[in-house]
């Protein structure tokens, strides 16, 4: 099929991978087309796309213009599934030949990453990447990260990528020690298992990023394990948003803050792809061929990803 015309702010990508979980997002391929506003990006170059395609832009828009795009209101087109203002249709994603995006959010992946590990990072990665350099993590700092997945594997790699003195993975049963240990973890906790860790871990980390989805979890004794001035960050996104009760005297007199976070900004996923090419940070993956897309969910839903699956288009370079 012959690819549609390009827009002067876009460019298009030649896709060869998305990962099965994040459908039709986090897209890496070749620009084989590129908008004549486009100037960061030249056809032939190894480019990526992560979980948005649009936002407005504009200099009035507090979040565009303040570096923080992955918040804009004003127009927020993701990936796929969104619909374009103006009647300009519909967002096509990655499980395909061809996908289109505005330039503003596609970016060079560098040299130094293969395609398969830079693709989960292009939503996985920034979504805990974007915390924890936004909240201090780094020399001196202690830092939790809850869920051992295909969020949280991220949020161990990169909390020792950027320095932390102590990570401590913390999910609710023993099975994944091992592994958190390998990706870098100094400690592991088993919630369902430490009959005691509340006490045993009380007060001890700076920041926690909770990649949890669960309104079920034991979020008070998460809280607990927070310093003074500590921060709880959310990621995780519940199924209707909801989450425990949170007792307000386990904030009030401890000085905890609880907050969310998104996915990131363009400039905080160039500068998290350069931290991993410079780190050689390397997620764990399991590459499968597109065609086997929809087993490739139900294993993710039956927990046998270890820790992302990459779909690898068969297509790629046959046109």
């Amino acid at each position: 099929m012959f690819p549609p015309p390009q827009a002067p702010g876009s460019l298009q990508v030649r896709s060869n991978m998305s990962i099965a979980c994040v459908v039709g997002h986090e897209i890496v391929g070749r620009a084989v087309r590129v908008g004549e506003n486009v100037k960061h990006i030249k056809v032939g170059d190894r480019v990526g796309v992560g979980a948005q395609a649009r936002t407005c832009q504009q200099s009035t828009c507090p979040d565009c213009s303040s570096g923080n795009e992955s918040y804009c209101h004003n127009e927020m087109v993701n990936t796929y599934g969104s619909i374009y203002p103006n009647g300009e249709g519909k967002s096509y994603g990655g499980y395909a030949d061809y996908n289109r995006t505005n330039g503003h959010w596609v970016f060079r992946i560098p040299d130094a990453l293969d395609s398969a590990i830079a693709a989960p990072m292009l939503c996985g990665g920034i979504t805990v990447y974007s915390p924890l350099r936004e909240y201090g993590c780094g020399p001196g700092k202690s830092i939790g990260i809850v869920g051992v997945g295909g969020l949280g594997h991220f949020g161990i790699l990169f909390a020792k990528a950027l320095g932390a003195d102590k990570v401590v993975g913390i999910s609710r049963k023993s099975d994944k020690r091992e592994d958190a240990l390998k990706l870098g973890a100094d400690e592991y906790i088993a919630t369902d298992e430490e009959k005691d860790w509340v006490a045993r871990h009380a007060r001890s980390l700076d920041l926690i990023i909770c990649t949890v989805s669960s309104a079920n979890m034991p979020l008070d004794g998460y809280l607990t394990l927070l310093k003074t001035k500590g921060t709880f960050i959310q990621v995780g996104a519940p199924d209707g948003g909801n989450l425990p009760p949170i007792n307000a005297f386990t904030l009030i007199p401890n000085g905890i803050k609880v907050g969310g976070s998104a996915t990131g900004a363009p400039w905080e996923i160039r500068e998290m792809l350069q931290l991993a090419a410079d780190k050689n940070i390397k997620p764990w993956i399991q590459e499968r061929p597109l065609k086997e897309a929809n087993q490739a969910i139900i294993d993710m839903e039956n927990g046998k990803a270890r820790y992302r699956y990459v779909l690898v288009n068969e297509n790629f370079g046959k046109h």
